[in-house]
């Protein structure tokens, strides 16, 4: 993408995957006897066709609001700080994103929360600050046809703001139909890996992240 004011281009690679042949898992780096970790370094530990970063963290490198794995649940509260308005989730009906109010711990097997939610029933959800800012941007979401969508915008310099991506994931020119969209952690944190057969992508941040979300084959 191209914007003219300010002028320079923008690569946002954004991968696609059906639910009934890949699942996503929620990873977190100490599962590798790690305090944190790139994407790739995730994707080859855990045996993953591809990953993503994924909710905030702190200065020390621990992870921020509700955040479950499948071996155990890492933090119980789900924060009500207005930024992290959004979860995702796997459940038996297979992956999900939601918004927080509508979220039952119970339900998934693994969940993260995360940052703001910005689409919800396919319909843009208010943005509190920000929403024009342009920023190096992750994102994770579903489709109509129930597939995962996860995006990296590549580049150290510019971005997308949210009300882009809002933009570009329901008009639809682009044809990407998505229904829930949630935005993860960008900045630095902001990483992608995919290998499938000799498809090769690495769009590295410049940060380790303590928790990803990885793809895997589904076993029959």
């Amino acid at each position: 993408m191209e914007r003219s004011e300010p002028g320079y281009e923008v690569e946002f690679k954004l991968l696609r995957v059906d639910s009934q042949i890949i699942v996503p898992r929620v990873l977190s780096a100490d599962s590798f006897q790690l305090k944190s970790a790139n994407a790739k370094t995730f994707a080859e530990k855990a045996g993953a066709i591809a990953a993503i970063n994924a909710n905030y963290f702190d200065e020390k490198g621990r992870p921020l609001a509700y955040l479950k794995t499948a071996d155990k649940e890492i933090n119980r509260v789900i924060s009500k700080h207005r930024l992290y308005t959004g979860v995702f989730g796997v459940a038996e009906s297979g992956p999900f994103v939601t918004h927080r109010d509508e979220f039952e711990p119970g339900q998934a097997s693994a969940a993260l929360q995360s940052g703001p939610l910005l689409l919800h029933h396919s319909a843009p959800v208010e943005i509190m600050s920000g929403p024009g800012r342009y920023a190096r941007r992750s994102i994770i979401g579903t489709d109509k046809e129930r597939r995962v969508l996860i995006g990296v915008t590549d580049g150290v310099i510019g971005g997308l703001s949210f009300a882009e991506l809002q933009e570009l994931f329901t008009q639809p020119k682009w044809q990407l139909n998505a229904v829930e969209l949630l935005n993860l952690d960008g900045g630095g944190s902001a990483q992608l890996y995919v290998k499938s057969g000799k498809f090769e992508e690495w769009l590295p941040g410049t940060a380790e992240v303590p928790v990803a979300i990885g793809f895997f084959y589904r076993k029959n």
